[in-house]
């Protein structure tokens, strides 16, 4: 999405804060050493603990159709920053 990022972890050692805070950090990085001179994520961040009875395949489709609920695309197999970009649908 333009202006989010969906991320579907499955946290097995509870570290799913230190993982956000170093991939914010590092792309941050990256993002200013290519001139801009605006911060590229927001503080913070929210996130969603599964609970038992939410199917996990439900939710990845979900954030794969994101861009299509959005309008950015008609097929989700078109969106240039999904990871299933080429491959079947879920």
């Amino acid at each position: 999405m333009p202006n989010h990022v969906h991320v579907l972890v499955i946290d097995t050692a509870n570290k799913t804060a230190t993982l956000v805070h170093r991939w914010k950090q590092a792309t941050g990085l990256q993002w200013r050493q290519r001139g801009s001179r605006h911060p590229l994520w927001q503080r913070g961040f929210y996130d969603h603990v599964l609970r038992f009875d939410e199917d996990p395949e439900r939710i990845a489709e979900y954030i794969v159709m994101n861009p299509v609920r959005a309008g950015l695309v008609n097929d989700p197999a078109d969106y240039a920053f999904s990871y299933r970009r080429g491959h079947p649908p879920l």
